[in-house]
């Protein structure tokens, strides 16, 4: 079950969670938390669901179908995270994936409200806590002053510290045009994988990630086979990635799906079965 809001450019929010999810081979469950008025370079507003109607959304379908995993992106407001959690409360062990998103765009009395909510309802139920470097130690770390950036055991430490048993950070900078995107808890790295900086600006990749990690875990995958698929599906999805407007390039999740290219030598029988094994081949370096 994925609680998230709704983004008409189908970059992210439930339009984004509900194609990973399905193009992962798993079955989503969509609850929209807030209206987003947003196109493929910026958002513009948005508009809490009331808090109750949120509720009322997730419940009506969990009376119905067991669930195997939550994935949690935006809330939409401090009364849809309470409301959210305490459903979340209910299911101490079904495993959940929350998303931090750049907030940027939030007035900041609200958008500090929302995160000190998050912070003190969402992370003591979260299993893995997915953000870039950069989101996670603005919320993590806001008081970071070292000369270096934080790692990823010392986000994970501070993760920790709130309930959260693992953090996947993404885009930790690296030297010579690399990325680095690390599975973590308190004792330290786990695994990831150092993928090519991309010269394209994406939107829709956290959230192709995290409900790439989730819908994963909901299929019975461990913890870290899984973030290595997922990682591997994110690369490959912002590879086939496309423009349909005039700002960021969203993920093609469906990468896996596109007719295989024939080479001049007519090679198209070697190129299907590549494709094929599309998933299982990423880009990645290590």
């Amino acid at each position: 079950m994925s609680f998230n809001a709704s983004d008409p450019s189908g970059a992210g929010g439930v339009a984004g969670d509900v194609a990973t999810i399905a193009a992962m081979g798993a079955h989503a469950l969509p609850i929209v938390t807030s209206i987003v008025m947003r196109d493929t370079a910026e958002v513009f507003d948005h508009h809490p669901i009331d808090a109750d109607v949120v509720v009322e959304q997730a419940r009506s379908v969990l009376e119905d179908v067991t669930i195997a995993a939550w994935k949690v992106g935006f809330l939409g407001s401090t009364e849809g995270v309470s409301a959210v959690a305490e459903i979340l409360s209910d299911y101490p062990d079904v495993p959940l994936v929350a998303y931090l998103p750049n907030l940027s765009w939030v007035e900041e009395d609200e958008q500090q409200a929302y995160l000190d909510a998050f912070r003190e309802l969402v992370l003591p139920q979260t299993e893995v806590l997915v953000g870039s470097h950069q989101t996670l130690t603005d919320f993590l770390l806001p008081d970071w002053e070292g000369e270096r950036p934080p790692s990823s055991r010392e986000l994970a430490v501070a993760a920790n510290e709130q309930g959260t048993r693992f953090v996947l950070v993404t885009s930790i900078p690296l030297p010579d045009q690399y990325l680095d995107n690390v599975l973590a808890s308190s004792q330290g790295p786990i695994t990831g994988e150092k993928f090519e900086r991309f010269e394209a600006s994406f939107v829709g990749a956290g959230e192709t990630l995290s409900a790439s990690l989730a819908a994963l875990l909901a299929t019975g995958v461990e913890l870290h086979a899984a973030v290595g698929e997922a990682l591997a599906f994110l690369d490959q999805a912002l590879d086939a990635g496309f423009r349909p407007g005039m700002g960021n390039v969203i993920p093609d999740r469906f990468f896996w799906a596109l007719p295989p290219e024939e080479s001049e030598d007519d090679e198209a029988p070697a190129a299907e079965e590549a494709a094929a094994d599309a998933p299982k081949n990423p880009r990645h370096v290590h």
